[in-house]
């Protein structure tokens, strides 16, 4: 089969550290959220389903969510604007 790929360019420019903030922000939570529905999904009427996975991956989004906040603090700090480049890539799989 042929490799088939799309891209979707989400978010690209040069922002303040406020509205870098509430970009990445932004993102990182629709995640997250996307994990917790995924989560409650599986679990629903199982009490006893695995949710390992959704629970990992929503505990590793926090984590970058609170590294990209340092990261973020850190360019206000030293008066950066900030460059996001955020591509979506999306390829058939079997």
């Amino acid at each position: 089969m042929t490799e088939v790929k799309q891209k979707i360019q989400l978010v690209e420019g040069k922002f303040t550290p406020s509205e870098a903030a509430d970009v990445v922000s932004s993102l990182i939570e629709e995640k997250i959220n996307f994990h917790k529905l995924q989560r409650l999904s599986l679990s629903e009427g199982h009490q006893a389903t695995n949710t390992e996975y959704p629970d990992g991956r929503i505990a590793e989004l926090y984590n970058e969510k609170k590294i990209a906040k340092e990261f973020i603090n850190n360019a206000r700090e030293e008066g950066y604007k900030i460059k996001i480049n955020g591509t979506l890539e999306i390829t058939f799989v079997e």
